[in-house]
C-alpha cells in the first residue's frame, strides 16, 4: 500500500478512536487548553467572499434561468417562516420568504448568528425571490438562490461583520454589495446535490435477509441486505450507518436501465457502480467505476432468482431530479438497490481503499453496538475522511463534481 493511503487509513483510526475530534459531548479533553475563539474580521465595503465572480464555479455557480409561479421549478423553493428572521416584503406577497432549501438553511444558521454577536438584534431580508424583474438580468434572485440582508436595527456599522457572520454560515459568495445591505447567494440545489457525495434516492429499494424489500430511508442499524462479499458472491451484511442523509435535497441523478433481465437503477454520478465490458467476466473481476462513467453496452451486476447474482447489460443511461438522497454503509461496502450491485461508496475510485478507511467505523460498531436515530447530513466520520483524503491522495483520484461540503 502506497504510503499516502496507509496513512490515510491511520488518519481514519485516530480520528475514531480521539472524542477530542468527535465532538459529540460539550466538555474538553482533560488537560487540554481552551483554544481562544478565532477572530473574525469583517468585511470591506464592496469586498466579496470568495475572491472570485458570484456566478463562477467557485462561488455560486451558473444561472440556471428564471422561477415562476407557474413553472416546474416553482417546487424547488420553499417558504422560510423563521421567527429569528424579519422579512420585508415590500411587494406583500410573500415572495422575499420564498427560497431555495440550501439558501434556506444558511440563512436559518446566520439568523442565529447575528443573535449571538448582537443580542437584541435579529436578521431583516430586504431581497429575496424576485417574481417581478426588478433585479439586473441573470440575477440569482430569480431562482431564489440569493438575498439582500441588513440587521433589524439598520446600524450600518455592524454590516461588514454582517457580512463576515454570512461568509462563516456557509453562503456561496457574500458582497458588501451597497452601504444598504449585503448580497448573498448560494449554488444551485442541482449543482450542490451532485457534490455532496453518492447517493440513492430514498424510495429506492433495498432486500431484507427475510427476502422482504424495504425502502432506504427506512433502514435501521443492525437490519441485513442483500450485498456482494468480495469473491463476488450474493451475502446478506449489517447495515451500519448513512455516511449522507439528505431528505429534502432536490438531487441530479443518473438512471441506469438494463435488458435481459430489465432493471432500472437511480444514483448520483459519483457513486460507484461495478462495471465489466462483456458478459462473460466472472462477478469478481467487475471493476468499480463512477455512475457518470457508465456507458450503454457496459455490463453491471443484478440480483436474480435463486439468490444469484448474474451480468445484465446496459441499454440507456439518462439524468433526473428526485428529492431526498441517502447513502448507506453496509459491513462489506456493496448494496443491492433496485436489484442492482452498487458500492457504498463514492467520489474516490477505489472500493477498496475505502472499505480499509470505514474499518474503524465498523470495528466502533461492532464494540459499542447501533448509535440512536442518526440526523441529517454527511456522517462526520466520512467527513473526515474526505478532508484527510484531498490532503493526501492526487486530485485526480477524485470525481471533477467531488468537491467537499466545505468547499460547495
Amino acid at each position: 500500500m502506497k504510503p499516502a493511503r496507509l496513512l490515510l487509513l491511520l488518519s481514519g483510526c485516530a480520528l475514531l478512536l480521539a472524542p477530542a475530534v468527535r465532538g459529540c459531548g460539550p466538555g474538553r479533553v482533560v488537560g487540554s487548553r481552551r483554544r481562544p475563539p478565532r477572530k473574525l474580521i469583517p468585511l470591506a465595503y464592496k469586498q466579496f467572499s470568495p475572491n472570485v465572480p458570484e456566478k463562477t464555479l467557485g462561488a455560486s455557480g451558473r444561472y440556471e434561468g428564471k422561477i415562476a409561479r407557474n413553472s416546474e421549478r416553482f417546487k424547488e423553493l420553499t417558504p422560510n417562516y423563521n421567527p429569528d428572521i424579519i422579512f420585508k416584503d415590500e411587494e406583500n406577497t410573500g415572495a422575499d420568504r420564498l427560497m431555495t432549501q440550501r439558501c434556506k438553511d444558511r440563512l436559518n444558521s446566520l439568523a442565529i448568528s447575528v443573535m449571538n454577536q448582537w443580542p437584541g438584534v435579529k436578521l431583516r431580508v430586504t431581497e429575496g425571490w424576485d417574481e417581478d424583474g426588478h433585479h439586473s438580468e441573470e440575477s440569482l434572485h430569480y431562482e431564489g438562490r440569493a438575498v439582500d440582508i441588513t440587521t433589524s436595527d439598520r446600524d450600518r456599522n455592524k454590516y461588514g461583520m454582517l457580512a463576515r457572520l454570512a461568509v462563516e454560515a456557509g453562503f456561496d459568495w457574500v458582497y458588501y454589495e451597497s452601504k444598504a445591505h449585503i448580497h448573498c447567494s448560494v449554488k444551485s440545489e442541482h449543482s450542490a446535490a451532485a457534490k455532496t457525495g453518492g447517493c440513492f434516492p430514498g424510495r429506492a429499494l433495498a432486500t431484507l435477509e427475510d427476502g422482504a424489500q424495504t425502502p432506504l430511508w427506512a433502514l435501521r442499524p443492525g437490519q441485513r441486505v442483500l450485498a456482494m462479499d468480495g469473491a463476488g458472491r450474493p451475502t446478506y451484511s449489517d447495515f451500519l450507518a448513512f455516511l449522507d442523509k439528505e431528505p429534502r435535497a432536490l438531487t441530479a441523478f443518473l438512471v441506469i436501465e438494463t435488458q435481459e433481465p430489465p432493471r432500472r437503477l437511480v444514483l448520483t454520478p459519483t457513486h460507484l457502480l461495478f462495471v465489466a465490458e462483456n458478459a462473460s467476466a466472472p462477478a469478481a473481476r467487475f471493476r468499480p467505476i463512477f455512475a457518470s462513467r457508465v456507458r450503454p453496452g457496459h455490463f453491471v451486476l443484478v440480483a436474480a432468482g435463486g439468490g444469484s447474482l448474474r451480468p445484465a447489460e446496459v441499454l440507456r443511461v439518462r439524468h433526473r431530479r428526485d428529492v431526498g438522497a441517502y447513502a448507506p454503509l453496509t459491513r462489506h461496502g456493496t448494496l443491492v438497490v433496485d436489484g442492482v450491485v452498487a458500492s457504498c461508496f463514492a467520489v474516490v475510485q477505489e472500493q477498496q481503499l475505502a472499505q480499509l478507511a470505514f474499518w474503524p467505523l465498523r470495528l466502533y460498531h461492532s464494540l459499542l453496538g447501533w448509535p440512536g436515530e442518526q440526523g441529517d447530513g454527511v456522517h462526520w466520520y466520512s467527513g473526515l475522511l474526505y478532508r484527510l483524503g484531498r490532503l493526501l491522495l492526487p486530485p485526480d483520484s477524485f470525481h471533477p463534481l467531488g468537491v467537499s461540503q466545505a468547499e460547495s
